[in-house]
């Protein structure tokens, strides 16, 4: 009898599906009798266990949260590790406790970040032995993203700015740090420009033929800017004789002494002393090049 495939299910024509166009089923390989071992199961080399607290953005006496080593295509993407080389089913009750209170924290903390709507947390737990817990964080407005699929518009999106991968990253760890553990991850640098890099790009566009603004002085016959004149009719005041005041008058009068040019310098000295000049600090380098695909999420073992 020859063999029919079965029927394209329904979720081909969801919106959320990313893909579009003809489709058939894959044919499903017999089972195998004996499944191959996990990452880190039996006396396989635990990656999780073997990764220093750098690699991670929080770490904590019991818990650490690591992210993908570049941007993806969502805001952010997280997963949680126990410390301890357990699966769930193998968590004692104090870390299954505190996995409760961890997952609402992390969701929390994604979900405080600029443009996320919701988070989604998944576990399979069929590439790796070691507990990890994956948190995506699905884009605000982006309804096409909602649901089964959203892992795989991770890799489909193209990567957010790495300066704002970097700083949603600092966020939270910040917001994990709040109550306890130690936070890794930092903000990234901001991009200064020393002055004699603005003078460099001044001339360029000037070179280059772009108009500048206008600096120049506005017209005179311009009544608004054009300074008040004094009237020529004026006349200018009389010197009052010495004898014609009274004796007060004419003594402050003839008493008091011009400021010198010493005391005049020593007065710019002082005034010139009191100003200050700030470096600018190097600057940054630029992003990272281009990603990859960081494979299946299910089946993926860190």
């Amino acid at each position: 009898m020859p063999h029919t495939p079965p029927a394209v299910p329904d979720f081909t024509r969801w919106p959320s599906f990313p893909f579009e166009g003809e489709f058939r089923v894959k044919q499903l390989d017999e089972p195998v009798a004996v499944e191959p071992l996990r990452k880190g199961e039996g006396s396989g080399e635990c990656h999780s266990c073997n990764a220093p607290d750098d690699a991670y953005i929080w770490v904590s006496e019991r818990w650490r949260v690591r992210a993908m080593d570049r941007p993806t295509g969502l805001p952010m993407v997280l997963i949680l590790e126990s410390r301890s080389h357990l699966d769930l089913g193998d968590l004692p009750n104090l870390l299954a406790a505190e996995l409760g209170v961890m997952t609402v924290r992390l969701e929390r903390a994604v979900r405080s970040l600029d443009g996320v709507a919701r988070v989604h947390v998944n576990r399979w737990g069929d590439g790796a032995a070691h507990l990890h817990l994956w948190f995506l964080a699905r884009p605000y407005g982006r309804l096409q993203l909602r649901g089964t699929f959203l892992s795989l518009w991770d890799d489909i999106l193209p990567p957010i700015p790495e300066s704002q991968w970097r700083e949603n990253l600092a966020m939270v760890a910040a917001w994990l740090a709040e109550f306890g553990g130690r936070p890794l991850a930092e903000p990234p640098r901001i991009q200064w420009q020393a002055p004699s890099s603005l003078a460099q790009q001044l001339s360029a566009e000037q070179s280059a033929g772009v108009p500048l603004a206008d600096a120049s002085p506005a017209s005179p016959s311009d009544p608004a800017a054009a300074p008040a004149a004094t009237p020529a009719s004026a006349p200018a005041p009389a010197a009052i004789p010495a004898q014609a005041m009274p004796p007060a008058q004419a003594s402050a009068s003839t008493q008091a002494p011009a400021s010198s040019p010493a005391a005049e310098g020593r007065a710019e000295g002082r005034a010139e002393s009191t100003g200050t000049e700030s470096a600018a600090p190097a600057k940054d380098s630029g992003p990272a090049a281009g990603r990859e695909s960081h494979g299946d999420p299910a089946t993926r073992a860190f």
